[in-house]
């Protein structure tokens, strides 16, 4: 990539910090903080809405009279607009205003949360689940192209590890919290406080947001590439759709076809990017050049596909495979939560001190943690109880949270600010995308062994069987951070720009 890519000047973005004479490090000012704070728990709301629904089905299905179909769909439909619509919702940020847009989404996404809490019917909450998503992927690009234009030095890795903190627990307390509101039956609600809880935090994120957080836009903002939205959303959901539909419908044909269509459009939408690569693409492709990027981007893409693989089978596997209650197995899931935000809190302490040697550390305690775990899964001994499993699950949870903030610092650190928010919105893709194929993965690997049946020991041995899956995704993503920078000054040169 040409150094007159790299080196464009960025949009002054007003100072959140306290400098200090050497310009490196620098302390928090009060409205950086209540800035960060704003941005997180729009995070939070987004990462956890796409879960926090799972175990609350079985109640909600009763309450609307839903079929299975249409279960399918209250999770499906939030996932798939989620998806297609991140690369322009980060693009919209460049162009009109990270904060402005950010807030617009939050308003769409506290009001389709307001609808989803008062659906009377299973259309009316698809519908309003739809909105949900496509309102979260104008809102997520926002928050980490915020950060990356807005923070510096050790400040920056500091946000950036607790937006990972945020990010790696938001799926695993989103179970958590949809099953305890739903038996909690508030105000004799039943699984409506799971959405309608979303409407208060959300007018604070509004609130709080329009006065604290910084406004910034690209220095060029150009119009938006309409032709580019149409094309990067329709390979989206073609690609999409059969990786987390297939396995339902048994892999017909159609789902080959619209996989074949979807990578044949995603090549149409790359080269029309191409033909406008001076007439404000949505996406920057030579960003791909630089080598932090697509490695990270890569890393990024293997974090997905691990979350989709190993949390639905180890749900299954908890509660089929070893018959816990739902509540037993909520209780794992908290201690795994509890083992990400002590590594993921470990990571903002020793924050920009490390550069790759830390992601590849947590990527090395996590495969450690996962064979200790399998291991004493397949002993042939009992299967273990909660305490027995309490050491590996939180060194897994440990291991993972030293991985997403550090990943997405370095993925960005030298993303021109102009180009933040489209950064921003393929790194969330990435994902999305591997989570996908986590989904899609399930199928072969651990439906095709169960058949869906209860049996105790088939569960188990199909985990089993996902944990190598699992681990040889942890030793793919720890190969590709050899592509972040190596040294903690690296780090800190490339995203001051020096």
């Amino acid at each position: 990539m040409s150094s007159s890519t790299l080196d464009n000047e960025p949009e002054h973005i007003p100072e959140l910090s306290t400098p200090t004479s050497s310009g490196a490090s620098s302390a928090m000012t009060t409205t950086a903080r209540i800035a960060l704070a704003v941005l997180l728990t729009g995070e939070l709301m987004n990462i956890v809405d796409d879960s926090v629904v799972l175990t609350a089905i079985p109640t909600l299905q009763q309450s609307l009279g839903a079929g299975p179909a249409a279960v399918q769909w209250v999770t499906a439909g939030y996932a798939l607009t989620f998806a297609l619509a991140l690369i322009t919702g980060g693009r919209l940020g460049d162009i009109y205003g990270r904060r402005k847009v950010f807030l617009l989404g939050t308003i769409g996404f506290t009001l389709a949360s307001l609808l989803c809490g008062l659906a009377a019917d299973p259309g009316m909450l698809i519908a309003a689940r739809v909105l949900q998503g496509g309102a979260a992927a104008v809102m997520m690009p926002q928050v980490l192209a915020t950060l990356h234009v807005t923070f510096a030095g050790e400040n920056r890795s500091r946000a950036f590890g607790l937006f990972g903190a945020v990010l790696a627990m938001g799926s695993v307390v989103g179970p958590v919290l949809g099953g305890a509101l739903t038996e909690a039956d508030l105000f004799g609600l039943s699984w409506r406080p799971i959405f309608l809880i979303n409407v208060p935090v959300g007018l604070a994120v509004i609130i709080l947001g329009r006065k604290f957080i910084t406004e910034s836009t690209a220095a060029k903002a150009d119009r938006l590439d309409l032709v580019g939205v149409g094309l990067s959303a329709i390979a989206m959901v073609l690609i999409v759709f059969p990786l987390t539909e297939g396995h339902a419908h048994g892999w017909p044909l159609w789902c080959f076809v619209m996989l074949a269509g979807g990578l044949l459009m995603l090549g149409v939408f790359l080269r029309h990017q191409q033909r406008r690569a001076d007439k404000a693409p949505l996406v920057e492709l030579s960003l791909f050049k630089v080598k932090q990027f697509s490695g990270g981007l890569s890393a990024q893409l293997m974090m997905g596909l691990l979350v989709g693989l190993f949390f639905m089978t180890w749900t299954l596997y908890l509660q089929r495979g070893l018959g816990m209650s739902a509540l037993m197995a909520g209780l794992a899931f908290v201690l795994l939560a509890v083992g990400e935000f002590v590594g993921a809190m470990l990571a903002t302490k020793t924050a920009g001190r490390f550069a790759r040697r830390l992601p590849q550390t947590g990527t090395l305690i996590t495969l450690a943690a996962m064979t200790a775990y399998g291991l004493q899964i397949s002993n042939g001994h009992k299967d273990p109880t909660l305490l027995a499993m309490t050491v590996p699950v939180l060194l897994l949870g440990f291991g993972l949270g030293m991985i997403s903030g550090p990943i997405a610092d370095l993925t960005l650190a030298k993303v021109p600010h102009e180009r933040a928010g489209s950064a921003s919105g393929l790194f969330n893709t990435a994902l999305q995308l591997g989570y996908a194929l986590g989904i899609a993965l399930n199928g072969l690997v651990f439906f095709a062994v169960t058949g869906g049946s209860s049996d105790g020991t088939l569960n188990r041995d199909a985990f089993t069987g996902v944990l190598w899956w699992v681990g040889g995704t942890l030793i793919v993503m720890w190969a590709l951070m050899f592509f972040l920078p190596q040294r903690a000054d690296d780090q800190i040169e490339e995203s001051t720009g020096k």
